[in-house]
């Protein structure tokens, strides 16, 4: 079985013979794509004037696919089958840079400052603690999901816009387009189970309830994607601080999501240890977003670092 860094080679190589004649024309192009906590070889099609916009697909999925199944022919044949059928139906994402779409459709996303040092020299951010706000485009909204691009510094430019400007935009897009939410686990368990088809009364039992200041609280929004940026609502922690008449604790579970608990749910440090085992165990290195704990002080009313891990 050929090692990656071989395996990328023949893929440049062979890949062009697998697609459709109509592309025979197109330049294969192959180079780093900078994503969230991690960098990706990003395979793309280059029309003749070069200002094709194309979907990219990514040697790093097709290794994986590779290490499955010891076939290259059929990973070569799956591949040329995804990129045919990604730009017959993607739009193109950017056709014309226009501040008049895009103005509304800014939103806010929040990353790891330290594991995305290079993706942030390219891309207009501001610090929140060990974290930065990072900021999406977002292109289009349907049945099948939300799409959605990182805004780099070169259509920053192409859209005429500074960081504060961006900034200002997507504090009032992001919560319109993504409200946030907060829900007690309690609730959320409810729910699943009442999916299932089973009765109120049964799902109650099964849970066992908890009073509220020794409860779990979800933080996200309402689609749950990039929904840890809803910790950025001061307005709602706040909210369930005096709820629980407590100082918080916030565990960053994900790139989408975050866990609130009362400051007498436990040592900000034993939590950070369970955050950081959760996330080498359970959470895909793409959606990591800290080791830390945070505690929000709800006299202060400000957000602030609890622990020191690093990440």
């Amino acid at each position: 079985m050929m090692n990656y860094d071989v395996f990328k080679e023949v893929v440049t190589e062979k890949f062009m013979d697998y697609m459709p004649n109509q592309y025979k024309e197109m330049k294969l192009m192959i180079c780093p794509i900078k994503k969230v906590n991690v960098t990706l070889d990003g395979m793309s099609l280059v029309g003749e004037d070069d200002f094709t916009v194309t979907p990219t697909i990514y040697i790093d999925d097709m290794f994986v696919h590779y290490q499955k199944t010891n076939d290259l022919l059929e990973v070569l044949r799956t591949a040329a089958s995804k990129m045919e059928h990604a730009m017959k139906e993607s739009l193109e994402v950017v056709p014309v840079i226009d501040f008049n779409t895009a103005k509304d459709s800014i939103v806010f996303q929040l990353v790891n400052t330290e594991q995305n040092k290079d993706m942030l020299q390219d891309t207009p951010n501001r610090s929140f603690l060990d974290l930065s706000i990072i900021y999406r485009w977002v292109v289009k909204t349907d049945a099948e999901g939300i799409h959605s691009i990182v805004i780099h510094n070169s259509l920053a430019e192409r859209l005429s816009l500074s960081e504060k400007q961006m900034f200002k935009l997507a504090e009032a897009n992001t919560r319109r387009i993504f409200p946030p939410t907060v829900k007690s686990m309690n609730d959320i368990l409810r729910t699943m189970f009442m999916k299932d088809i089973m009765p109120a009364e049964i799902a109650d039992m099964m849970i066992s309830e908890m009073p509220p200041e020794q409860t779990m609280w979800v933080i996200s929004n309402d689609c749950g994607i990039n929904g840890a940026i809803s910790i950025l609502y001061e307005d709602k922690l706040h909210m369930l601080a005096e709820q629980l008449e407590s100082d918080l604790y916030i565990l960053p579970s994900s790139i989408h999501e975050a866990i609130a608990v009362s400051t007498s749910m436990g040592n900000p440090n034993e939590l950070a240890q369970m955050v950081t085992d959760i996330n080498m165990e359970q959470v895909a290195l793409s959606e990591r977003l800290s080791n830390n704990v945070y505690h929000y002080d709800k006299n202060l009313r400000k957000l602030l670092l609890a622990t020191d891990i690093p990440n």
